[in-house]
C-alpha cells in the first residue's frame, strides 16, 4: 500500500543514508522500522485480559471469571 507520511528533514537525511547503507529502499526501511516498533510494543492490555478471560471461561469459570476481572479491577490497566 502506498502512503504518504511528513518528516522532520533531518529524520529523512538519516534514513535516506541508513537505507543507502543497507542497499534497501527507503519503503523497505520505513516498513522495517514499523514492525520493529510495534513488536517492541507489545500486546495491548486490554486484549491480554480479554485472552486471559476466554482462557478461563474455557475452562468452565464462565462467568465467574468476568466477575472476578470486574470485582479485581484487572479488566483495567
Amino acid at each position: 500500500m502506498k502512503v504518504a507520511i511528513s518528516l522532520p528533514d533531518e529524520l529523512f537525511v538519516a534514513a535516506d543514508v541508513a537505507a543507502s547503507q543497507l542497499s534497501i529502499s527507503r519503503s523497505q526501511l520505513y516498513a522495517r522500522a514499523l514492525e520493529q516498533f510495534l513488536a517492541d510494543r507489545g500486546s495491548d492490555p486490554v486484549t491480554e485480559k480479554l485472552d486471559e478471560l476466554a482462557d478461563e471461561t474455557r475452562g468452565n469459570a464462565g462467568a465467574d471469571a468476568g466477575r472476578r476481572l470486574i470485582e479485581t479491577g484487572m479488566w483495567t490497566w
